[in-house]
């Protein structure tokens, strides 16, 4: 083969990881988790454009590369061989290699319980015909165990975010309605006051170290 010309099974190979990236980045790390409470919070706190989307994808993704930076050093370390990979077995192999300190960090996080769903649920969902047996140790099932755990714990995170600035509103409203200014939207006094009681509790320090901590070993 010429060395100038690239190899076939090498560049499909590349086109397709880049496409399989983002779900990746989505289901089986912890970028779920954080981007739902970031924007939970904006909105707990009243202000739906700043900061903005870009802002908080952006933040999330920083937290989720420092989080997941071991999980991706050992998994790129195992799939790496001294041997070429020249066909599409080598790479499955090298997939496989990789597939372990994954597995590992998402079955850390997962419930047992929905592990336990998603293996029973596949004798209903898939039939007797499908002829497919899965354990609750199999990607297939812990992918979706996984997501729906990251999820329950983020509106866990997002409801107690909530609290202290409902209570702010409640006081915020029993006011305006005591002096009589209930032409006043409650919204226009209790957003500052929410501001100012989140960056005097260092909110921002707080949120994101209890996030990155979330998944300290």
């Amino acid at each position: 083969m010429n060395p100038a010309m690239p190899n076939v099974v090498e560049l499909i190979v590349g086109i397709t990881s880049l496409g399989f990236l983002a779900f990746v980045a989505v289901t089986m790390t912890s970028f779920i988790k954080i981007s739902v409470v970031l924007f939970l919070l904006r909105n707990a706190l009243g202000i739906q454009q700043t900061p903005p989307n870009l802002v908080l994808y952006g933040i999330a993704l920083l937290l989720t590369s420092y989080i997941m930076a071991p999980v991706v050093h050992n998994a790129y370390t195992l799939a790496l061989t001294d041997q070429p990979m020249t066909n599409f077995s080598d790479y499955a192999a090298a997939m496989e290699r990789a597939s372990g300190p994954a597995k590992a960090f998402l079955l850390r996080f997962t419930s047992q319980g929905e592990r336990e769903f998603f293996t029973s649920a596949t004798r209903r969902v898939w039939g007797p015909d499908a002829h497919m047996d899965v354990t609750p140790n199999d990607m297939i099932v812990v992918i979706p165990a996984f997501v729906l755990s990251e999820l329950r714990r983020a509106f866990e995170t997002g409801f107690l975010l909530y609290l202290p600035f409902i209570a702010v509103d409640l006081v915020i409203t029993a006011i305006l309605m005591a002096m009589g200014m209930s032409s006043v939207s409650p919204t226009t006094i209790s957003v500052p006051f929410k501001l100012f009681l989140f960056v005097a509790v260092e909110g921002w320090t707080r949120l994101i170290h209890g996030l990155v901590l979330g998944y300290a070993s």
